[in-house]
């Protein structure tokens, strides 16, 4: 049996016939890929009732003048707690980044938070809260049984702030119609 290839920096694309509400036309970026799981953040549904400003107040971080101003992202149900920042490159945590690729790094520590409040950090950021997680081999089950599509992840769609269209943007790099698609796979 041979290994898949690692997703590690790649986007996950929701079939329309996702059985789970909380990932309908989910865009996930992961994060993390291996033969022990996967752990991916969800770009494309913004929360309604928490800001980044929210965020800072509960955390008692002073928000300054120029402070950042971005949506907060529901990240997906594992930890729906936990905060983490998906960001390009140019910032890196003086405590811990978790380098994706050469284009994502991903924080989830205060100091991110910090540089925000301060109106620095990285020049792009995505910040969620939760995040996707699968078990060994739970992703590759699920990619099976045709529930994602996978495609390259590029700065421009995670951190484009059309989120509504993150979904069909992703679509349209594989050359995919959203029209086209069927929640049924076969085999040959």
């Amino acid at each position: 049996m041979t290994q898949a290839t690692p997703l590690t920096g790649k986007l996950l694309i929701a079939m329309p016939a996702m059985g789970d509400p909380r990932f309908e036309h989910a865009v996930v970026f992961l994060c993390a890929h291996s033969e022990d799981g996967a752990m991916g953040l969800i770009v494309n549904k913004p929360t309604d009732d928490v800001t980044l400003t929210d965020l800072l107040e509960q955390l008692s971080i002073e928000a300054l003048p120029g402070a950042r101003r971005m949506k907060v992202h529901f990240g997906g149900p594992v930890e729906a707690g936990r905060g983490f920042v998906l960001h390009s490159p140019d910032y890196e945590s003086s405590i811990s980044s978790l380098r994706v690729d050469e284009r994502f790094r991903m924080t989830a520590t205060l100091d991110v938070l910090e540089e925000f409040a301060r109106g620095a950090g990285p020049a792009r950021a995505l910040m969620a809260l939760g995040y996707a997680g699968w078990g060994p081999g739970q992703l590759e089950a699920e990619l099976a049984q045709n529930a994602w599509l996978t495609c390259e992840a590029t700065p421009e769609l995670v951190f484009s702030p059309d989120d509504g269209g993150k979904w069909q943007a992703a679509l349209k790099l594989l050359g995919v119609d959203a029209l086209m698609l069927s929640g049924t796979g076969g085999r040959a």
